[in-house]
């Protein structure tokens, strides 16, 4: 099944890659391939994640304190957002209106 980003979590995903970079490139590369894995593993098997919202489903990445939170549309799986686990609860809600 393909994906999307929802443009303000491909922006989170993108500033979260640029804060890894500026400490090490090699802790960046290992975000994007948590990241790239979690998306991987959604697309496998998109229900197997729980709901936490309504249809929104949430798979963490590992070894980073992320959550890749998602819808299933029709057609293809809608990235909500690349949410440090540690950020304010709900601030993505917005996205799924």
């Amino acid at each position: 099944m393909k994906y999307v980003f929802h443009p303000e979590a491909l922006t989170e995903y993108a500033e979260a890659v640029q804060y890894y970079t500026e400490r090490r490139a090699e802790v960046a590369q290992a975000f994007i391939d948590a990241v790239e894995d979690a998306i991987y593993r959604i697309r496998e098997s998109p229900t197997r994640w729980r709901a936490i919202d309504e249809d929104i489903r949430r798979c963490l990445t590992r070894k980073f304190p992320y959550g890749i939170l998602y819808t299933i549309e029709q057609d293809y799986i809608l990235i909500l957002a690349v949410m440090h686990c540690s950020r304010e609860p709900g601030y993505w809600k917005s996205r799924s209106e």
